[in-house]
């Protein structure tokens, strides 16, 4: 992508700033002013910027942080008491259409978790400061997450009324188990790094300075090492699997993808570069083997 091209993106965006370097594409959440807090029009952005790194083969891997001193607040407020009915007088004008499941409005959240869960690149999160709510729930579904020492999280919608949201109550207890996941939930409490590391919901918790390098070194680890291609289908493989009945559904699949993988170019470029002790360059794209991922499921008849 082009400086000219990229700065055409950005300004596609009012709430999240987009940029793509060195095979990284940066997600960066960008209402400092309201410490990120959640909106339609976010989670509208987030989802075209995730359809963007996706139909590029320059993006090898995520990263999704946000501005200033927090990651994300969790929802924007402003709305006071009706900031979650859906049917009070003068909120249609505040919302973007994502449609209806089983004829109610969509969760914005859940339809940026989902989208997020689809992502066929592998999406790191960089977590700087406050991560509430929605802030904590849309991370769930990214491969990895980092933390600041000043990050704090919490799933506090038991303290406001409501439920977890952004299809967490199907995500979180995978990420973390089921126990560790109704304390969490249950009593609505926010946390510190140190919390979220020992209740493994992040991998690592860094300082603050360190934070962005840490990640943008975990991402170039991938971007520089390994096939697009293996990277895409092994993370597909890695989530449809959480809820498959039997190991035979993985053995089903991984066999499929290695009888077709094995007789392409990455797979002799990985073999020959590790014989001739040299760094591998894989030309494979991901859209020579889109037959061959397997399918992320499809929303069920009653999305409108």
């Amino acid at each position: 992508m082009t400086d000219a091209q990229q700065a055409t993106t950005d300004t596609d965006f009012t709430e999240i700033r987009y940029r793509v370097a060195d095979h990284i594409a940066t997600i960066t959440l960008h209402r400092p002013e309201r410490l990120n807090a959640f909106t339609h029009t976010m989670a509208a952005e987030i989802i075209a910027a995730f359809d963007a790194t996706d139909a590029d083969d320059d993006v090898r891997v995520v990263v999704l942080t946000g501005s200033g001193r927090g990651f994300c607040a969790g929802a924007d407020l402003a709305g006071g008491a009706a900031t979650f009915d859906h049917e009070a007088v003068g909120r249609a004008g505040g919302r973007t259409d994502f449609g209806t499941i089983d004829g109610v409005p969509r969760d914005g959240g859940g339809c940026v978790a989902l989208r997020i869960a689809a992502s066929v690149k592998p999406v790191v999160v960089a977590v700087n400061g406050p991560a509430v709510g929605v802030g904590s729930t849309m991370t769930l579904p990214a491969d990895i997450r980092i933390a600041a020492e000043s990050a704090r999280f919490g799933f506090v919608f038991a303290r406001r009324g409501l439920v977890p949201e952004a299809a967490s109550s199907w995500f979180l207890p995978r990420v973390v188990g089921i126990s560790q996941a109704m304390e969490w939930v249950a009593t609505g409490r926010v946390f510190d790094s140190a919390e979220a590391l020992a209740g493994r919901l992040v991998s690592r918790v860094v300082p603050d300075d360190e934070l962005l390098a840490t990640a943008y070194a975990l991402a170039a680890e991938i971007a520089e090492n390994t096939s697009a291609v293996s990277v895409a289908h092994s993370r597909r493989l890695m989530w449809s699997m959480l809820g498959a009945p039997s190991p035979w559904d993985a053995h089903r699949l991984d066999s499929a993808a290695i009888h077709r993988l094995g007789q392409g170019p990455d797979a002799a470029e990985g073999v020959m570069s590790f014989l001739e002790k040299r760094p591998a360059k894989f030309p494979a794209v991901l859209a020579d083997h889109e037959d061959t991922l397997p399918a992320w499921p499809e929303p069920p008849q009653d999305v409108r």
